[in-house]
């Protein structure tokens, strides 16, 4: 009888362990959202997994208020996640400052080492690793498009956000970068949405011919205001991401953030299947996207060279 009642209760038992056995759980910490495709999710479901079914996925996003990301961290920390995947470079900073436990993987992050994230690229050590988009670097490159768009420029005004732990060094590399061009830099720090139209006016007084912007999350938040703004001076404007020449700005040139998205997807991949971040190197974009918009530029009065728009990804008309 007794044999009996055991050979009963092993299937139970093994019912019961299928139905408790837990799937991945992955935290997701971003300023804004990503982008409506997902390239991350589809990053994702291109290597087997499903939201839902083999794994799950925690979203907290502080909808570009950088202050908000630390308790936004600590929450996802609380949910017990087996990966925390961050976007953008304050997002990486409050996670790292919140666990030195739970595997980080930065999908978008300016300077990693420069910010104390990792060691090195090569060899990350303690429990981040990811993508560096290369941000800080690319100014040189925005700023020499900007000049070879807008006759006779010689004064850019530059939005960036001091709340923004990558923004001292990338300001740095601007400025050097204006220099070598022979370009006058007008920094403008603007920390939240209310302060966009007295840094706007600052530009008009001081006769600013150009507008660039640092890589920063408020910034793509409020993208459409930014360009409202920009497009009533006529000024012609340089951003980083293809979202804000796609609600009306001028121009972008910056790492390709869908291939960034789903190249972090990888990263949970390795991880998950027993990889350590301090063994994972960081790597750098491989995609970069300019992008141009011909209405804009046709609202502000400015003519874009026959050989600027040749070399575009896509042309806005």
């Amino acid at each position: 009888m007794s044999a009996l009642c055991a050979m009963l209760f092993v299937p139970c038992v093994f019912t019961q362990a299928q139905q408790t056995k837990t799937i991945p759980k992955i935290g997701f910490l971003a300023d804004p959202a990503p982008p409506p495709d997902s390239s991350f999710l589809l990053g994702l479901q291109s290597l087997g997994y499903s939201d839902g079914k083999n794994l799950t996925i925690a979203y907290r996003f502080a909808k570009g208020q950088h202050e908000r990301l630390p308790g936004l961290a600590a929450e996802l920390i609380g949910l017990k996640v087996d990966v925390l995947v961050t976007v953008g470079t304050p997002a990486a900073v409050a996670a790292k400052r919140a666990t030195s436990k739970i595997p980080i993987v930065m999908a978008i992050v300016a300077d990693p080492v420069g910010e104390g994230l990792v060691t090195s690229l090569a060899h990350p050590a303690g429990n981040l690793t990811g993508l560096a988009n290369l941000d800080t670097e690319l100014s040189q490159k925005r700023l020499e498009i900007l000049k070879e768009v807008v006759p006779g420029l010689s004064h850019v005004a530059v939005l960036w956000n001091s709340g923004n732990p990558a923004h001292k060094r990338a300001l740095g590399e601007s400025e050097s970068a204006a220099k070598a061009l022979t370009l006058r830099l007008q920094p403008l720090d603007v920390k939240g949405p209310n302060e966009f139209k007295s840094a706007f006016s600052a530009m008009t007084r001081e006769h600013a011919g150009a507008l660039m912007l640092l890589a920063d999350s408020m910034f793509v938040a409020y993208r459409a205001r930014l360009v409202d703004f920009a497009t009533k001076d006529r000024l012609p404007s340089m951003f980083w991401t293809r979202s804000s020449v796609e609600v009306g700005g001028l121009m972008s040139y910056g790492a390709s953030y869908a291939d960034l998205y789903r190249r972090a997807a990888t990263y949970v991949d390795k991880i998950l299947k027993g990889a350590k971040p301090a063994d994972l190197p960081v790597e750098q974009p491989t995609k970069f996207e300019f992008f141009v918009n011909l209405k804009a530029a046709k609202q502000i009065g400015l003519t874009i060279p026959p050989q600027v728009l040749a070399r575009a990804d896509r042309v806005i008309k």
